[in-house]
């Protein structure tokens, strides 16, 4: 708080500027949280909601732009701003639902609601983010196939036949749901992460996302290590090997289209296995 310009005092109390400490409604949302499921969405939702400035929904997953209901009309932002708890502090107000890239429509809803919403994506390991999501399922007692009988169902009943539910291969392949970002939204407006970097050190990655949303680098942030799965099993030789040559040709794609190195995504031959 700067000094008052004629005494060179600090004011003793908020009543020399009324209103300064009076909680403000959320009105606007600046960014959300797209994607992708499995890929450490809610960790990230975990750090941010830890910066004073950053004003989050009450419910981490509300699915406001990917709910139809919500669209059969007019849409009413109320719906989404009303889930916003009134702050003092913040400078910018997000969502964080995981499901937002892999749903072209809420894409193109984000983007008709605000042109310049910021996105941040993270990316995993598309097997790795495949068998996350199947375990999770298999948990919730949605999914009675094994891993390898589940990715062959995708591929019979057609990868993109089915929004909802499974889609373990449709949500894995990035390089459509990016492509369809870059439409919609500039580049400059988009923040991707490796999932992999980020759990294995989430600071570096965390200072350069408060940048990207114009706010304040936080130091002291805790990692509350939610969602955390732990698998009844690890994937297979056969499994890996399998799923690794449905996604080579797109990571390739997202190579080229990131201009990362995604080797550690690849499925490696071990020399064991060739003896």
């Amino acid at each position: 708080m700067q000094s008052d310009s004629k005494t060179g005092q600090t004011p003793a109390s908020n009543s020399a500027r009324p209103g300064l400490f009076r909680r403000r409604k959320v009105d606007h949302v600046d960014f959300v949280v797209a994607g992708v499921q499995k890929a450490g969405t809610t960790a990230v939702h975990d750090f941010l909601a830890q910066h004073p400035h950053i004003a989050l929904l009450r419910d981490q997953a509300l699915h406001f732009f990917d709910k139809e209901e919500h669209f059969t009309g007019e849409p009413d932002y109320r719906i989404l701003l009303g889930n916003f708890d009134p702050g003092w502090r913040w400078r910018v107000a997000g969502e964080v639902t995981a499901d937002y890239l892999y749903y072209p429509r809420a894409l193109e809803r984000i983007a008709r609601y605000n042109p310049k919403m910021k996105l941040i994506v993270s990316l995993r390991n598309p097997v790795e983010r495949a068998f996350s999501q199947w375990n999770m399922r298999r948990d919730k007692g949605q999914e009675a196939l094994e891993f390898l009988d589940a990715l062959k169902r995708d591929q019979e009943i057609g990868i993109w036949k089915g929004p909802r539910g499974n889609a373990y291969l449709a949500r894995s392949l990035y390089s459509p749901q990016l492509e369809q970002v870059f439409k919609l939204f500039p580049r400059d407006q988009v923040f991707i992460i490796k999932y992999e970097n980020f759990r294995t050190d989430p600071f570096p990655l965390l200072d350069r996302m408060f940048d990207f949303l114009g706010v304040p680098r936080k130091s002291g942030l805790k990692n509350e290590q939610r969602n955390v799965g732990s698998y009844s099993r690890k994937l297979t030789f056969e499994e890996r090997e399998y799923a690794g040559g449905i996604f080579d040709e797109d990571i390739a794609k997202i190579e080229a289209l990131l201009g990362w190195d995604c080797g550690d995504w690849r499925f490696k031959m071990s020399i064991s296995a060739l003896a």
